[in-house]
């Protein structure tokens, strides 16, 4: 167990389960479990931390939510198992003035990146030489959409008044300088993204896409990121009978 954050209202108590890794004990490799992780962290709330190892389910959590697999999210008794509606309900639940607003200002924000894991996904589980490029090339257009939301100013970064050419944004994440929703969401599928299309299809991120970039090398600065992130190999390992061999 682990106990994250300062809170002073002693009636809350949130218990997060997570998917362990090959070691039955450390994070594993699932995004939708470090979207949860980040949110709670972002948060600030008091809340515990249980890795649970699928092959050696405890009783007791298979009796908390039966037929579920972490992650699943327990907040004052009530279980919960929907990754969105678990999202909508942190938010509204832990609100200002005792915990920050997450949510995301720009609407485009929430949608950018949101093709890049399913495109990914196609050309990771190809088995098909003669698919290959136009799956790696759909990825590849995929991030360059990321890359285009990244680079373009978003409205509070123009100045109206200004007779300038528009500058590219220099901002830190999605929806500006400071982590959202939209960046809990996104992160850690993008991790996903580089580590295992670089192991398994030698692809990498083209360097050109300075967006991607920055946003990656922002998100490896935060502790919210980097010690929610199942390890380098964890992932590996995860995608080792998913990413298919291509047939030559």
């Amino acid at each position: 167990h682990r106990v994250l954050g300062q809170d002073t209202c002693l009636l809350l108590f949130v218990w997060l389960c997570l998917q362990a890794g090959s070691d039955g004990e450390s994070i594993g490799n699932c995004p939708f479990s470090q979207r949860l992780f980040m949110i709670l962290w972002l948060k600030g709330v008091v809340f515990n931390v249980t890795t649970v190892d699928l092959k050696r389910k405890p009783a007791d959590l298979h009796n908390l939510a039966p037929g579920t697999h972490p992650p699943f999210l327990t907040f004052n008794g009530e279980v919960k198992t929907d990754i969105n509606k678990i999202e909508e309900f942190l938010e509204e639940t832990l609100s200002p003035p005792e915990y920050p607003k997450l949510a995301a200002r720009q609407r485009e924000s929430n949608m950018a990146g949101n093709d890049i894991f399913a495109k990914f996904s196609a050309f990771i589980k190809n088995t098909k030489q003669e698919a290959n490029a136009v799956l790696e090339k759909g990825l590849t257009k995929a991030l360059q959409k990321l890359d285009d939301y990244l680079t373009s100013p978003l409205p509070e970064e123009i100045d109206a008044d200004s007779m300038e050419e528009e500058k590219a944004s220099s901002r830190l994440f999605l929806d500006g300088n400071e982590l959202t929703l939209a960046d809990c969401n996104l992160l850690p599928k993008l991790h996903i993204v580089k580590v295992v299309a670089k192991k398994y299809r030698n692809y990498d991120i083209p360097s050109e896409m300075s967006g991607v970039w920055r946003y990656l090398k922002n998100a490896y600065t935060r502790d919210e990121f980097t010690n929610t992130c199942a390890a380098e190999a964890e992932v590996e390992s995860a995608y080792k009978d998913v990413a298919r061999r291509l047939a030559k």
